[in-house]
């Protein structure tokens, strides 16, 4: 059986739009070539710095809990790092370094400045026996596991 031309034809424009909504529903269509702000964008407008998030790997081995962080660019001496209540916190400050003398950028992809990230570690871990390496740009944060029971009978009275 031969389909008609007009049973191909897809919904366009308004047709969309009457699918979808009720006649309750308003659609207001805006054609001005000028971006529409919102709210979210807004709140960036103001100049006051965000921190970055640091990106990390949470993984463990047999006996520890390993966070690596790509901290590249970063002195030892701008990374703090800390723990409290089975929370790490990483913090530092990425330097761009001298930019005098820079007029305009053509492109920005870097992010420079404070940045932190704080992770409930997912397994409890002995908080003394912690070691923080920096190496070749990585942060390396290993903490020894507890050793937990894997099951434990509790008498039911």
């Amino acid at each position: 059986m031969a389909r008609s031309s007009q049973q191909d034809d897809l919904l366009m424009g308004d047709d969309i739009t009457a699918a979808f909504l009720s006649e309750e529903d308003e659609v207001q269509v805006d054609n001005s070539s000028e971006p529409q702000r919102t709210p979210e964008a807004e709140e960036w407008d103001d100049e006051s710095p965000v921190a970055g998030q640091l990106a990390v790997d949470v993984y463990e081995t047999k006996e520890k809990l390993i966070v690596k962080g790509r901290v590249a660019g970063v002195n030892k001496s701008d990374l703090d790092v800390s723990i409290s209540d089975n929370t790490l916190t990483i913090r530092g400050t990425l330097n761009a370094g001298n930019e005098d003398g820079v007029e305009n950028y053509f492109l920005q992809e870097c992010y420079w400045g404070e940045f932190s990230r704080s992770i409930v570690l997912p397994v409890p871990v002995k908080e003394d026996e912690i070691e923080a390496v920096l190496k070749d740009g990585v942060l390396t944060v290993g903490f020894a596991k507890l050793k937990q029971d894997t099951v434990k009978k509790i008498q039911v009275m």
